[in-house]
């Protein structure tokens, strides 16, 4: 490679794409020493951000039930059904408000475990003001961190890692020992606005390889043919100390940076082990659709873990990406609204998300992943004639992982209504995160990442906005969100004598084995086996010719497995 090609083939861009294990990543090498603030930061959390590019329809996510027959009126071609058949919306949650009530896709069946799993958490109605329904101006202002006026040259999570690693001085210090790994990945080819920073736009040189033969592109890298004019590109001496001389000495150093970062995220990869959990690899609607989030998702998990405890990279954001959600038309095949291009997009965030969560756990990584999505706006209430919706305004965006606060924020949309009105302002969600889960202090989320009043109670305009609390620090805290969807009551009367009813509740429609036993642990009665629906249910057990005595009630399911006393007097 002849180096004037090499820099004209230099791109501004958020760091150094290459690709390991198959897939495209993107490393933030640029002026600043982002590598530091690991090494500052005072917690070892990880943050993913999953992009929905396109625009997600959200409605077709989350079918609000209690406003059922309005939504099917306003999208008829392309309306999921309820309560019809197998392939019917998936009841959310029962313990919800009658007004909040959600059905999702029935793609999403493993979303649903990963809720009832307290894995997961909704937040409905997520835009900014005034959204104006653009691809690449809702983009840039979901990755900037900014309102519809705001135009930064510099994104809200370069803003956070700028504060936190100021001041040091690049390149000189770093890599280090004590910090060997970019702070940011960037999956897949593009650059995003969300890692650059204020005047320091960051320059990407472009590397694409499997492990196999990426130490071979490594070394293409030296002993360029440089046409006998510039030997190693440097400058001639009357240049020295101009801005020329030290834009090309930048441009060298990211040469020289790239070469560690890709041996040193090749040396992470090949020490972690190979993933022990199936991740999906093709719609089962049409095995032609492969999962892109999966090999993605995979990778993040095997460079956190790099072989065991400590050994894994410190990077702290990832951004992964799936596209295809500007289903102007064909959003679901005709005739079959349960299938098409939206649902296999669907079924692949659900389906890779809980392969990844589980990949996380199997490496004893899952405590200290949170995973985000973001689409650049919502789709509109109303469907078009060729089976697909147009560009809308507001939408859901989903939180995955251990330590996330479970359940629904926020209520179902009015869908009598053109497009999703704004509940939640993006930037609520963005400081909250940063504040709980980054642990970032609040005069810098204010200040320094411009989000101004969101973190105290206020939006953009001033206005008071209903607060947020997205990650628990107790994991413990699920208990509570268990028991209330899944539990088994104690039987009443008790003491019993001829009869006793028997209570529970599930939050998803399975089978449910209820028994009584004895105090040796032997079951003296069976008193049902059978598939029950989402929800609660009271059963009336006989005890008639039962001895007097201390008995269990015992209870069977795949979300649970209690016990209660139950005496029996006469």
């Amino acid at each position: 490679m002849k180096r004037r090609n090499f820099i004209k083939s230099l791109s501004a861009a958020a760091g150094v794409p290459m690709a390991i294990g198959g897939i495209p990543i993107k490393v933030m090498a640029n002026q600043t020493p982002m590598e530091r603030l690991v090494a500052q930061s005072n917690n070892d959390k990880v943050l993913v951000i999953l992009q929905m590019h396109g625009g997600n329809d959200g409605l077709n996510t989350f079918v609000p039930i209690e406003q059922y027959d309005h939504y099917f009126s306003r999208r008829a071609n392309i309306a999921l059904p309820y309560k019809s058949g197998r392939r019917s919306i998936i009841e959310l949650d029962s313990t919800l408000a009658t007004a909040d009530q959600v059905g999702l896709h029935p793609d999403l069946q493993d979303m649903k475990a990963m809720y009832d799993n307290a894995r997961m958490a909704v937040v409905q109605g997520v835009s900014y003001p005034r959204n104006n329904g653009s691809h690449f101006r809702g983009r840039d202002i979901w990755f900037m961190g900014g309102g519809p006026d705001d135009y930064y040259s510099s994104g809200w999570i370069g803003r956070y890692l700028a504060k936190e690693y100021e001041p040091l001085s690049y390149p000189d210090d770093f890599p280090n020992e004590e910090m060997k790994d970019p702070l940011a990945l960037e999956m897949g080819n593009d650059v995003s606005l969300l890692f650059h920073q204020g005047e320091n736009i960051p320059v990407s040189l472009s590397l694409s390889s499997s492990p196999g033969n990426l130490a071979n592109l490594i070394d293409e890298l030296e002993g360029f043919d440089d046409q006998g004019i510039d030997p190693r590109g440097l400058p001639p001496e009357l240049l020295a100390n101009t801005r020329y001389a030290r834009e090309m000495d930048w441009i060298l150093n990211l040469e020289d940076k790239s070469e560690i970062y890709v041996k040193r995220l090749l040396e992470v990869y090949n020490n972690a082990s190979e993933t022990s959990v199936d991740y999906p690899e093709v719609y089962p609607f049409a095995t032609n659709l492969r999962n892109p989030l999966s090999g993605q998702l995979q990778l993040v998990a095997r460079l956190l873990d790099g072989g065991g405890a400590g050994l894994g990279v410190k990077t702290k954001v990832f951004l992964v990406k799936i596209g295809g959600f500007d289903t102007h038309a064909g959003q679901v095949q005709e005739g079959d609204p349960t299938v098409g291009s939206h649902s296999a997009l669907l079924y692949h965030i659900s389906s890779a998300m809980r392969a990844f969560q589980r990949d996380l756990a199997a490496r004893g990584l899952e405590d200290k992943v949170l995973t985000m999505t973001m689409s650049e706006f919502g789709r509109r209430v109303a469907s078009n004639g060729s089976y697909g919706t147009d560009h809308g305004t507001g939408g859901p965006v989903m939180l995955f992982g251990r330590n996330v606060n479970p359940g629904v924020f926020g209520t179902n949309p009015d869908v009598s209504q053109n497009n999703i009105g704004l509940q939640y302002d993006y930037r609520q969600i963005y400081a909250h995160i940063l504040k709980d889960w980054l642990e970032v202090d609040e005069s810098v989320i204010t200040n320094d990442i411009l989000f101004r009043d969101f973190i105290n109670g206020n939006d953009d305009e001033g206005n008071p906005y209903s607060p947020l609390t997205l990650t628990r620090s107790i994991v413990a805290g699920s208990d509570d969100f268990l028991r209330a969807r899944f539990r088994l009551d104690s039987p009443y009367p008790n003491p019993a004598q001829e009869q006793a009813n028997i209570r529970f509740r599930i939050n998803a429609g399975s089978h449910v084995k209820l028994s009584l036993l004895n105090v040796e642990g032997k079951v003296v009665k069976k008193i049902t086996s059978r598939y029950y629906q989402q929800g609660e249910h009271v059963l009336a057990v006989n005890l008639q010719g039962m001895p007097v005595g201390l008995y269990y009630v015992r209870l069977e399911s795949p979300n649970l497995t209690a016990s209660k006393k139950l005496m029996i007097r006469r």
